[in-house]
């Protein structure tokens, strides 16, 4: 496993982290999330992300559970906060932000986390209280930085030009093979600005690994077929996305890496991700994934893929 630096925190992430999205606290028996876990540690990874909305404060209660037990300087763990966790509790004032990471700390059983995240930008609260609640979370040793997730460039703009906040270090955006999004704005202002970015859904929700074919139903238990992923699929469950992504195969076999890793390699081509997210519901996922890290790939290989893809839209 390599590690990359977090922006400009003193933080060496691993470039293949562990999510919990619809894993840890729901999708996942506790067992066979508790093994992953495991493996993750055993693999070298280090940086662990969750969310108070994944399982509405699950996720963070298994994780502490599940870390209860190791040294808190061994991990680099993060969390987010903007989603409704209740009818009345959601977005990024200053009273949601103290209350809702008090909670998390709880949940986790802990008394900092090393990032605390912006889940999305909240555009019924003034930038200043955000930023200032988040600035006062950070002196006062309840998180050790802050980042963002989505976030638009303008607003990641205006977050930087304020004066006597903490700044961001990290930025979470959806980032893959089949979502270049963020290359237009977002990762060049980043860049720029001592921001790094921790991609999620960089195997855009598995359909980089091929295991959906073009005309075929998927696989039982995959994310495409249960109810919460299904609809939000539909883009890329597309015949020629799936036909497209059959024909990376073979690039990736002369790279000599699974289609997996090879999209995992490609995503971590970027000098600003520092890391890529990765959910497994197995350690043998996990063990694939993370032989990314590290990955030499030949430049044109990239390209191919990339021109694959691109002719598929």
């Amino acid at each position: 496993m390599r590690y990359r630096r977090l922006g400009s925190s003193d933080l060496e992430v691993s470039e293949i982290s562990l999510g919990s999205w619809l894993t840890f606290g729901v999708g996942v028996e506790r067992d066979a999330a508790a093994a992953v876990v495991d493996k993750a540690f055993d693999l070298g990874i280090n940086f662990i992300d969750t969310a108070n909305i994944y399982g509405r404060g699950a996720a963070e209660e298994f994780l502490g559970e599940t870390l209860a037990g190791r040294a808190r300087d061994s991990y680099v763990l993060a969390t987010k906060l903007f989603f409704p966790m209740t009818e009345t509790d959601y977005g990024l004032s200053r009273a949601q932000v103290e209350k809702q990471l008090d909670a998390s700390l709880k949940r986790l059983r802990t008394d900092y986390v090393d990032l605390y995240q912006c889940h999305r930008h909240d555009e019924n609260t003034p930038l200043e209280e955000t930023m200032a609640a988040l600035t006062e979370a950070v002196r006062g040793g309840k998180a050790r930085y802050i980042g963002f997730s989505e976030w638009p460039a303008d607003r990641i703009r205006a977050a930087i030009a304020m004066p006597g906040v903490k700044k961001f270090v990290s930025s979470q955006p959806q980032y893959s093979l089949l979502w270049r999004a963020p290359e237009k704005e977002v990762i060049p202002l980043c860049a720029a600005n001592g921001i790094s970015q921790i991609v999620w859904s960089p195997l855009a929700q598995g359909v980089l690994t091929g295991k959906y074919a073009p005309g075929a139903p998927p696989p039982r238990d995959s994310r495409a077929t249960s109810e919460e992923m299904g609809g939000w699929m539909d883009r890329l469950m597309r015949p020629e996305i799936l036909a497209a992504v059959q024909r990376l195969k073979p690039v990736a076999a002369e790279a000599g890496l699974s289609l997996a890793q090879f999209a995992l390699a490609w995503v971590l081509r970027e000098p600003n991700v520092a890391s890529a997210i990765v959910g497994a519901s197995r350690p043998e996922q996990l063990e694939e994934n993370a032989a990314a890290s590290g990955a030499e790939v030949d430049p044109a290989l990239f390209a191919k893929a990339e021109e694959i893809v691109a002719a598929a839209r």
